[in-house]
């Protein structure tokens, strides 16, 4: 299943703006579109009414707990970027080096707290739900900081740092032991001048199912690899049903939650934005709300 498939056969039926301008009306809906508003009082009009509120999360918000984004300038592990270790290939070649950097990573979110704008998140659905409405947040993240701020109603499109799977007999299974493994302790830092630890197939994490003994890999969805059918699912039965969606801190540029706030807007549902700067999708949307997520939220 390709990235996009999932949303793709629902988008192209739809009109947006730049593909088609067949009349007037359409004009002026996409220059309207065009100019997303950043007017606070106007969204909590929105927000009182809402009932069924759809939250799209990204890098950006994880970033004020301090988390690596691994993207742009700078976003290397040693000497490699993570497009270049995160695939199926760079696994099957290296399962030694891939494990280290999932190390790493996993140590480091260990470390983390969750900032305010995972707690106001976490809050609005907490207080919401008293009144009878839902809130769902539908992460591209894995670090699991949604979950550690309260967060219950969860979707984690790309996994987890925090489970495994078997390669062998497709077992997941939560986990946070520091260190995952033995062999991996002290393993993993990002100098660039680090030599690989080379640690042995048989010494990295196993399955702890009886009588498998498989090569565990992270649970998460590498490059090249199709997001679990079941979580996109959800996620379109949540996308079909909600009344306000918030994009929050993500750069709008990976499918396909790319493409899920989009889809939302382009059926007449308010969408706002909370990011840092505008990015290629603020302009399809109703709210722009630029700055630091813990703050605006």
């Amino acid at each position: 299943m390709c990235l996009f498939q999932f949303t793709a056969r629902r988008l192209v039926s739809q009109a947006h703006c730049g593909l088609k301008a067949s009349s007037s009306k359409k004009q002026k809906f996409c220059l309207e579109m065009a100019r997303p508003s950043s007017n606070m009082a106007d969204f909590r009009e929105v927000f009182a009414k809402a009932k069924h509120i759809a939250i799209i999360t990204g890098a950006g918000v994880s970033a004020e707990s301090g988390v690596p984004t691994f993207r742009g300038a700078g976003g290397f592990w040693r000497k490699w970027q993570a497009q270049e270790l995160a695939t199926p290939g760079a696994f099957a070649r290296n399962p030694s080096r891939v494990w280290e950097f999932y190390h790493y990573r996993r140590e480091v979110m260990l470390s983390k707290h969750p900032n305010p704008a995972h707690i106001a998140i976490a809050e609005c659905e907490k207080r919401l739900s008293k009144q009878g409405r839902s809130v769902v947040v539908i992460t591209q993240n894995i670090d699991e900081l949604h979950r550690k701020a309260g967060t219950k109603h969860l979707l984690e499109i790309h996994g987890s740092l925090f489970k495994t799977r078997c390669t062998s007999c497709g077992n997941v299974a939560a986990n946070y032991k520091s260190p995952i493994c033995p062999a991996l302790a002290g393993k993993g830092a990002p100098d660039p001048d680090t030599e690989d630890a080379a640690i042995p197939v048989e010494e990295l994490p196993q399955c702890e199912e009886d009588g498998c003994n498989g090569l565990l890999r992270p649970h998460v969805v590498w490059f090249g690899e199709a997001l679990d059918p079941g979580v996109l699912t959800a996620v379109e039965e949540e996308l079909d049903i909600c009344d306000l969606c918030l994009v929050v801190g993500t750069s709008s540029v990976v499918y396909p939650a790319a493409m899920f706030a989009p889809q939302v807007s382009a059926r007449g549902v308010p969408v706002a934005e909370f990011n840092m700067e505008p990015t290629p999708a603020t302009n399809r949307f109703r709210f722009h709300f630029p700055g630091p997520c813990g703050t605006t939220l």
